[in-house]
């Protein structure tokens, strides 16, 4: 197993994660931290094979891009930031 790779799946989700919360933030959509936990789910179900560890990692990333909203909670709505920024957690 590469953990150059996993890195880099970790990276992109999180990166994809904190573009579509500034480009589609306004929108009134489930948060993506609901699909880092689906991901991070089905990773673990499936975490004897590489797909498995590549869930797991995209999940985290997923997760962490979004990680106020799902200390707080928010499962549906709009994101109410007046500052988007790339690197930081919401």
């Amino acid at each position: 197993m590469n953990y150059l790779y996993l890195f880099l799946t970790l990276f992109s989700s999180y990166s994809v994660g904190r573009v579509s919360h500034i480009l589609g933030g306004h929108l009134n959509t489930p948060h993506h931290w609901i699909y880092g936990v689906i991901a991070l789910i089905v990773g673990i179900i499936y975490r004897n094979t590489a797909w498995g560890y590549y869930l797991i990692s995209f999940g985290i990333g997923f997760i962490i891009s979004d990680f106020k909203d799902m200390i707080d909670l928010k499962f549906f709505g709009v994101d109410d930031v007046e500052i988007k920024k790339f690197w930081g957690i919401d």
